[in-house]
């Protein structure tokens, strides 16, 4: 089978991104790949380019990868690793964090490109709970 999408979550906690990256392994998509760039190099709340950087390119298995933030400098911060390491096969989408994460790794685990994984995640925001 070839290699799925990869999916990068960046948080300002690295508690937030390693609890839902075990939650897209629990739900199926453990052969997704799926990196985590969560909080700082020194384990504060915030965000980092180095582990941002470092997830894209752990993630990337030849296929793509889609970006999925969670709010405010995690979009800054992936937006300026992006403007210095500009690759098409890289999507930061604007999308809920769990839910798109959540869309993005069921919809990478069948085998969708990257353009259907990407529109996969931000079309979680409109899908109401209730």
């Amino acid at each position: 089978m070839t290699q799925s999408v990869g999916i990068v979550l960046v948080s300002h906690s690295a508690q937030l991104a390693a609890g839902l990256r075990d939650l897209l392994a629990q739900i199926g998509s453990d052969s997704v790949p799926v990196q985590v760039a969560g909080g700082t190099e020194d384990g504060r709340i915030g965000t980092s380019y180095d582990l941002v950087l470092k997830a894209i390119h752990a993630a990337d298995h030849g296929n793509g990868v889609v970006i999925v933030p969670d709010l405010g400098s995690s979009v800054l911060t992936a937006r300026t690793v992006l403007e210095d390491h500009p690759s098409p096969d890289v999507l930061l989408v604007d999308a809920p964090f769990v839910e798109g994460a959540l869309a993005a790794a069921i919809t990478a685990s069948i085998g969708a490109d990257l353009t259907a994984v990407a529109t996969a995640a931000q079309e979680a925001r409109h899908v109401p709970k209730f």
